[in-house]
């Protein structure tokens, strides 16, 4: 049996779940992120070489998601929520108080969601059960997504691409794109060596 994986500077008395798996060049601020943890796949979160997550940063994994972390990615203090699986790739920037949630995890049918609430409230950790379809999620390389945005399922992020602060994303974004707005708009295009076109 292994010892439990902590963080020798963390302010949460927690561990990091053994089926999480981070690189040993990797930063993680805080156990507090696995929090609301509850993947039971063999590798349900994998955090890549020189990639890091602060405070903040909050892996809602349900039983069958998975997340990955790309090299070199930052994720400072973002929401992701997962029942099926979400890629974020190397080199890319998400910013504090992101929501990325490649499920909804209650029907959009006002009876079902109903429903789906009263199951919850009777379920021993009073959470909702994911039954609810999910769509993966996938960031592209060195992709950049400002602040207080939310990118819903289904959505991919090409590599490159700028995400404006407090937008919405709810279609695939092409790579080498800026947007913005809610719904998310096409603001420019840029070139894959970052000069404006």
């Amino acid at each position: 049996m292994s010892e439990p994986r902590t963080i020798a500077w963390d302010w949460y008395p927690g561990t990091i779940p053994i089926n999480a798996i981070v690189d040993e060049t990797a930063y993680v601020e805080t156990t507090y992120s696995f929090h609301l943890f509850h993947s039971e796949r063999t590798e349900g979160l994998r955090i890549g070489r020189g990639a890091s997550t602060y405070l903040g940063t909050m892996f809602d994994v349900g039983s069958r998601g998975r997340v990955s972390v790309g090299e070199f990615a930052l994720v400072h203090g973002a929401r992701i929520v997962c029942d099926a699986e979400i890629e974020i790739g190397d080199y890319a920037l998400i910013s504090w108080n992101v929501v990325l949630m490649d499920t909804r995890r209650v029907p959009v049918d006002p009876c079902a969601r109903r429903r789906a609430l009263e199951r919850a409230a009777l379920h021993p950790d009073r959470r909702l059960d994911g039954a609810e379809a999910a769509d993966p999620i996938r960031i592209g390389r060195n992709v950049w997504i400002g602040f207080d945005a939310c990118v819903l399922p289904g959505v991919t992020i090409g590599e490159g691409s700028i995400v404006g602060a407090r937008t919405v994303v709810v279609e695939s974004v092409a790579p080498y794109t800026v947007v913005a707005g809610n719904p998310a708009r096409v603001i420019r295009q840029l070139t894959a060596e970052g000069d404006n076109k």
